[in-house]
Formats: C-alpha cells, structure tokens, sequence
C-alpha cells in the first residue's frame, strides 16, 4: 500500500513539475517576443501554483500570453498587474522631473545601481509604485526606478497644459535660479543644460520662471534661450558635434551619468547627439542599431566607434564602450573622463586597448528616424 501510494504520489509530482516547466517555457517565449530588453519593456511574470503573478507595461503580451496558455490547456488565475497601474498611482502617471538632475536606478532603493538620468522639466511616464519610489519610463523609453522627492506627479490634463506653456532651456553648463531677480539672492536650486522651466514674466535682466511644484524663481535671461528657439536654430552637423564634444573635455566619468554632473560612454555620446536636436537610446549596446553601418576606411566626424567582444561561435557580440570619430584618426569618449584617444600606435594617445576591441561604426547623420534615432523636433 505504501509503495503504490508513493508511486502515485511521485508521479504527481512529476505530472506538477511537468505542468509548471511548460507554463514557464510559454511565459519566457512571450517575454523573448514582446520584452527581449528589460531597459524599455517591463514584462515580470511568474507561475504561483494556479496563479499567473507579476505585473507588464505591454498589454498585448498579456493578452497573447493568457491565449497559448488557454490553446495548451492551461486554466490559470490572472494576476498580472497591467502597468501604469491607474489605482496604485491614483491617478497620476505622469510625472515631471522636479530637481536639476534626477537619478533614475535599477531599484527602487538609494544603493541600487544608476540607470540613468532626467533632467529637470523632463515629462516621464509613470508605471507603478513601491514606497516613496516611482517606476517611470523616459522619453527614450528607458525604465528606472526614482525617488519620489525628486519629481512632481501629473494627471493628463496638467501635462497637457505644461507641454503648451513657453519654456525656457538652460544653456549653460552649470548656474542657479533666485529668489528673486538677483544673483546675490538666496538661490531656489541649481540648473544644468538642458533643463526646463515654464516662463512666466521677465524682469529687468531675469526671466520669472515657474518650477513643476509651482515654486517660483528667476534666471538671468544671458544663461536661457526658449525651447522653441532652440529647436530651430539646432542644426546637427559634424562641426557642431564637435565643439560640443570638446566642450565636455574632461568631465568625470559617471556610470549612469547623462548630465553635465557626469557621463558615461554613452550618456555622453548621447549628450553631443541631444545638445544639437538628436536623442539617442540610452546605452551603447542601443545606439549600436541606430543610423546606418559605415566601413572603418570611409569614417566621417560624427560617427559612432562601438568597441567590446567580437562575436564568435558560442557567444553573440558584446558592445560595452562608444565613442565619436573626430578625423585624424582619433576618437573622442567618456573613459575615466572624457577624453580623446588614437588609433595611430605613433600617437602619444593611442589606445592600445580599444584598438584592440573595436567592433563596428554607424552613421547618425543623414540617416532615417525610421532606423531608431529620435529626433527631439518633433
């Protein structure tokens, strides 16, 4: 009696097991299909005896999901959380950045790692929440984890306001906002490039300005120019990708840095792209699908070097490092700082090193926005 009781029960187990391991296997083919990269797609889904948990910004996934499970037989209980989660945020899933600069990690906690960055007046999307922390997706799609002392929550109607509000955009690397119309002032907080604020007045040489929590400050009207006009008078071409790119020359490398605070490779490539009206994907191994493949003998200033492990039988190409061709056989990135490096071995640059795990170059100018590249006009 024993022994036929647990051979009945051993094959339920593996009748269990069976039955979980083909679930599983739906849910990663789903995953592979919809969400391939975590960075710009959530899709958290897992198997809790008859219960589908977990939670996915891709609706359709969901749906395609629960339909193979239904086709091969599966009746499971649904509870996956479709994100923005609309009753956790009450509401409100849009947000805007509050501070200059605001770090976006990989966890909702302090010690996580940092993803990225978003600069003040940036418009995020908001997608669930964990404390005080807010998942949010950048306008490169990027996903992240932010403390929510750092931005402003929004409900569609006040975004839509703000997108048509005047803005100003600060034009300098570094500079602050004032109480009031004076730089010897007490200051309301420090600014960066790129940051946005709505503009309401102008007072002698400041503009009154108004930050996303409605405090209000001033700017000297010297270190701003209105978004709009900047959208038109930015031209990207190499020799303005250049004198960006030197302008930077020796800001400290910041993993997950995208600001003037601090870069990485391809926060700062991206910071040349987005200074002159391109935006480009968040990270190296992103901006290598974008623009178009150009031979290493026919570079022009401005094309992108992606340098890491060469593909080979076992293992797929690894891109882990981008810089900027500027002629002369020399290129410019973020490595410990930003600097300038050859690919000339009688240099006093060269750089042994990336030479020697070089991959392949892409064009971004002149190439189709079909191809992946977001430009910031429109």
């Amino acid at each position: 009696m024993f022994v036929c009781l647990s051979n009945e029960l051993f094959a339920q187990v593996n009748q269990h097991n069976g039955a979980h391991s083909t679930v599983q296997s739906i849910i990663e083919q789903v995953k592979k299909k919809y969400a391939p990269d975590k960075r710009v797609a959530v899709f958290q889904v897992e198997l809790d005896s008859n219960l589908l948990v977990g939670r996915t910004n891709l609706p359709l996934a969901k749906k395609e999901l629960l339909g193979l499970l239904k086709n091969n037989g599966y009746t499971l209980e649904d509870g996956i959380r479709v994100l923005p989660d609309e009753e956790q945020l009450d509401g409100k899933i849009y947000a805007l950045v509050n501070i200059s600069v605001a770090n976006i990690r990989t966890q909702p906690r302090e010690a996580a790692e940092l993803a990225t960055q978003a600069l003040l007046g940036t418009n995020l999307k908001v997608l669930d929440k964990e404390r005080n922390w807010y998942m949010v997706q950048t306008p490169d799609h990027y996903i992240g984890w932010v403390d929510g002392g750092t931005i402003k929550r929004k409900v569609k109607a006040e975004i839509d306001t703000y997108k048509n509000q005047p803005k100003l955009m600060f034009a300098k690397p570094f500079g602050f906002a004032y109480t009031e119309a004076d730089e010897n002032a007490q200051t309301i907080s420090d600014l960066t490039w790129g940051d946005l604020l709505v503009v309401k007045d102008t007072v002698a040489d400041f503009y009154e300005v108004v930050y996303p929590d409605a405090r209000k400050g001033f700017v000297s009207k010297p270190e701003v120019i209105s978004e709009q006009e900047w959208k038109r008078i930015s031209t990207p071409n190499p020799e303005a990708l250049t004198k960006t790119a030197y302008r930077m020359m020796g800001l400290p490398y910041l993993w997950g840095g995208t600001s003037w605070k601090g870069v990485d490779c391809s926060g700062y490539m991206r910071m040349v792209y987005q200074t002159n009206g391109i935006l480009l994907p968040r990270d190296a191994s992103q901006q290598a699908f974008v623009g178009d493949d150009v031979a290493f003998e026919n570079l022009k200033v401005g094309d992108l070097l992606f340098f890491g492990e060469k593909a080979t039988h076992e293992k797929p190409e690894k891109v882990v490092h981008v810089g900027m061709w500027i002629g002369n056989s020399e290129f410019i990135h973020s490595s410990g700082m930003v600097r300038i490096s050859s690919f000339n071995p009688e240099s006093t640059t060269y750089d042994a090193y990336n030479v020697g795990r070089y991959l392949r170059a892409r064009r971004i100018l002149g190439s189709s926005i079909e191809k992946g590249v977001v430009s910031m006009k429109n």
